[in-house]
């Protein structure tokens, strides 16, 4: 038997011990449920991450909703893609009118984030939609312009069963990550903005 041989029926054994042993966890996993998603951490790619799993729940035929809490007068070509493309099979609410550093006035920011707060809550309220994106409202729970806890007692108590609600920003409330079936933490490790002075790119930063 050739070395190349014994390498490959080793590593075909292993393979085997190891889908057995997948295949036995996978018949203990039968639970279905609309899941509370947080992402967050300091890291670039949450709102993508959460505009990703909506194009995904698209693909798979599933109504959903997006309604943007910070980023409204940004570009965001996901935005505008959904908008031009699958706006009958995902709506997109673009509430905030930008980061507060650039508004500068708390209490309209206040004023806005419930605004897209009510929206939040009647698009989840509407069992129809499969998933629905809240994207950096953690920024808005961050600046205390809405109640952390009305906003966990919400998702945990009136959230329909089967309703996928996904909550992007950094900086997340640990009682948010505490009700949340699923968190993410995007780590930053290096970011061309620091380290060389690149500016936000398309197709990269939005």
């Amino acid at each position: 038997m050739s070395d190349e041989t014994g390498i490959n029926e080793r590593h075909k054994a292993r393979m085997q011990k190891i889908k057995a042993a997948r295949d036995k966890i996978m018949e203990t996993k039968t639970v279905e449920k609309g899941l509370i998603i947080v992402l967050t951490g300091n890291g670039k790619g949450k709102s993508s991450s959460g505009f990703g799993m909506i194009f995904r729940a698209i693909g798979h035929g599933m109504p959903c909703a997006v309604v943007q809490f910070i980023k409204g007068s940004m570009q965001s070509a996901e935005r505008d893609l959904l908008k031009a493309k699958f706006a009958e099979e995902c709506p997109v609410h673009v509430m905030g009118e930008g980061f507060t550093w650039e508004t500068q006035d708390r209490e309209r920011d206040i004023v806005m984030a419930e605004a897209a707060w009510e929206k939040a809550k009647e698009l989840i309220r509407d069992d129809r939609n499969r998933m629905v994106l809240l994207d950096e409202i953690n920024i808005a729970l961050r600046y205390d312009y809405l109640d952390v806890e009305a906003v966990a007692d919400f998702l945990v108590n009136e959230k329909p069963p089967m309703t996928h609600v996904v909550l992007t920003g950094r900086n997340a409330k640990d009682m948010l990550m505490d009700v949340a079936d699923l968190v993410t933490e995007v780590k930053e490790v290096k970011h061309p903005f620091r380290t060389q002075g690149v500016i936000a790119q398309p197709g990269v930063e939005f």
